[in-house]
């Protein structure tokens, strides 16, 4: 796929990777809707990345007939759709035996539901859509890429609704892959280590200091940049399907 010819959703894209990602593909010359739920921030992405290039709708991942309805809006404004990037999440963190008792299953419940089910929701809309482009080379028609976390792989004391449902979207890549392989459908995973995000950004420094030292090359947190550069070589490189790509400085996380 020509950087010229993205024409993207982008969930959880006002902020974090999501809105690295959309820098990235706007300044390739691509085009993106930006799918969340924080309106102030999704104005101000906006005006940054210009109304022409980018447009907000407010989505809430895990409402199906509400996801499918805006990638169809947004496949309007976009003049076309061939590439979904799932961004959204949430951290979900608690222990199964807590301080107040076991973690109550709602908690459990809404993690799996936005980061797994969303994944999923958004995949199977995009997938949709895009089965009826027209192909291109090698008969692509379209990418989907999703996040996991190595938190997938190596879980921490008190993420055990989060690494599920991270796993979750790590174990959906290749099925998910071998089905839309037929319409010349990619699908490919990205599994951050731990990247400066909004959420690290409010950690103390100590905190940030201590997390970059447990990973061993580079030894600093991960760059949103550098997420959006892996995005950005998934939709170009035809030949990467049913995988997921550890993005991680080879960190592996300790038990807490």
């Amino acid at each position: 796929m020509q950087p010229t010819s993205v024409r993207a959703v982008i969930t959880g894209g006002v902020s974090g990777l999501g809105l690295a990602v959309a820098t990235r593909l706007v300044a390739d010359g691509g085009k993106v809707a930006l799918l969340d739920v924080n309106d102030a921030k999704g104005a101000e992405a906006i005006a940054t990345l210009g109304d022409a290039n980018a447009r907000y709708f407010r989505t809430d991942v895990t409402d199906e007939a509400g996801v499918a309805a805006t990638l169809d809006a947004a496949r309007g404004f976009l003049g076309g759709l061939n590439a979904a990037v799932s961004c959204a999440g949430i951290l979900g963190s608690g222990r199964m035996l807590g301080k107040d008792g076991p973690m109550p299953l709602d908690g459990f419940a809404r993690t799996v539901m936005v980061n797994l089910v969303g994944s999923f929701n958004v995949a199977k809309a995009a997938a949709s859509l895009i089965q009826h482009n027209e192909p291109g080379e090698d008969g692509e028609r379209g990418v989907i890429v999703n996040t996991a976390s190595v938190a997938a792989y190596e879980g921490q004391i008190g993420q055990a609704a989060y690494s599920a449902s991270k796993g979750g979207v790590v174990g959906m890549t290749l099925p998910m892959a071998r089905e839309l392989a037929r319409f010349g459908i990619r699908v490919m995973t990205i599994a951050p280590g731990v990247f400066w995000t909004p959420m690290v950004d409010g950690m103390p420094q100590a905190v940030q200091d201590s997390l970059a030292a447990t990973i061993p090359f580079p030894s600093r947190l991960g760059q949103p940049d550098e997420f959006a550069d892996t995005v950005a070589f998934i939709l170009r490189t035809r030949y990467l399907n049913g995988e997921t790509i550890r993005l991680d400085g080879a960190t592996r996380l300790a038990p807490k």
